[in-house]
């Protein structure tokens, strides 16, 4: 049996606990101090609440972040120092490229593992084998309904109570939307990760009062040719902002740690 240690406890955590695979165990969940009473009590004791992660002595074979950028920040040091592995969803936080470096270093120093998920999109193997030759453009383009934006700095680009057609409220890097936009723009920085960096890859990011699903949109050209992915994902009730494929980006890796499957 795989140990898994999760860190969060909101939306996504939620949707990741109830669809666990089979062969790993939920041993600790890093949350705030006032979720821990409650932790105890729905796990009867056998999940530990967590707040500092150097307190547990034991090595999970997986850390799953589903929170925050800020609890990346956070948390991610002290796990691959202590050479444990790290699956993130929060990717957009790798778009600082301070943040980055430091938890590749801390990665490679400590002989921990750092990988960012594939989260609310799919195509990349095609962008990364893309990038092997020359990628001369890369745009993304997400498209969701103005429930999934509310709350968001989008509010500060558009009014979204009013909005009755397709509105695009920022055009830029996917550094900028990823720093800018923290809880809406992870896909933005992960398919910058995959293909031509945070710098090159344009994002456009669209509220659209007719749709209730998030869409996600990618359009390569290079040396290869050219190829357009276009998704059409269901929100989570919860969280409308964020996608069910993304947590089930997060359930699947844990599926490849109980198959010891990496590939």
């Amino acid at each position: 049996m795989k140990t898994l240690m999760l860190i969060g406890y909101g939306a996504m955590a939620e949707e990741v606990m109830t669809r666990l695979p089979g062969g790993i165990s939920l041993r600790w969940i890093v949350a705030r101090s006032h979720h821990h009473e409650a932790i105890i009590e729905r796990f009867s004791g056998a999940v530990t609440p967590v707040d500092n992660i150097s307190h547990v002595l034991e090595k999970p074979d997986l850390v799953l972040e589903c929170a925050s950028h800020q609890a990346v920040k956070q948390y991610a040091p002290a796990v691959l120092q202590r050479g444990w592995t790290l699956a993130i969803i929060s990717t957009g936080v790798l778009a600082d490229a301070e943040t980055a470096q430091y938890l590749t270093e801390q990665a490679r120093l400590h002989h921990g593992q750092l990988i960012p998920l594939t989260g609310a999109v799919a195509g990349l193997d095609g962008l990364r084998a893309a990038k092997e030759a020359e990628i001369t453009q890369v745009i993304y383009q997400s498209r969701k309904s103005p429930a999934s934006w509310r709350g968001s700095p989008a509010e500060q680009h558009v009014d979204l109570a009013e909005v009755t057609e397709a509105t695009t409220f920022f055009t830029g890097s996917a550094q900028e939307a990823a720093l800018s936009f923290p809880a809406n723009a992870n896909v933005a920085a992960t398919v910058a990760l995959y293909g031509i960096g945070m710098k090159k890859t344009q994002v456009q990011l669209i509220v659209d009062p007719h749709t209730t699903k998030n869409s996600h949109r990618i359009e390569v050209k290079g040396d290869f040719g050219q190829f357009c992915i276009e998704l059409n994902g269901n929100p989570l009730p919860s969280n409308p902002k964020t996608s069910m494929l993304s947590a089930l980006s997060a359930v699947e890796i844990c599926r490849r740690i109980t198959e010891q499957d990496f590939i």
